[in-house]
């Protein structure tokens, strides 16, 4: 519980600290890219999350859902950057 809510609090302070105004064009697109960095890599984790909790039973659950987690967080960052 407390790692998700850690997760959501540093993924919206990212955001928010990325909304701020670019002074150039070149400087607006770098932000865009980080933001869909930061969005894939935070929704492939919670997506392979998702998926390693549906298997296992006890401490195997969180094993495999931390390990769905680290998987499709690295998986949705190959893909977005």
């Amino acid at each position: 519980m407390k790692l998700s809510l850690f997760s959501v609090i540093l993924g919206g302070a990212g955001l928010l600290a990325a909304c701020g105004p670019a002074p150039t064009p070149q400087q607006q697109a770098a932000r865009q890219h980080e933001i869909a960095c930061l969005g894939g890599t935070l929704g492939g984790a919670l997506i392979g999350g998702a998926i390693g909790n549906q298997f296992g039973g006890g401490s195997g659950k969180s094993i495999l859902t931390a390990a769905g987690a680290a998987a499709g967080g690295f998986e949705g960052q190959r893909f977005s950057c």
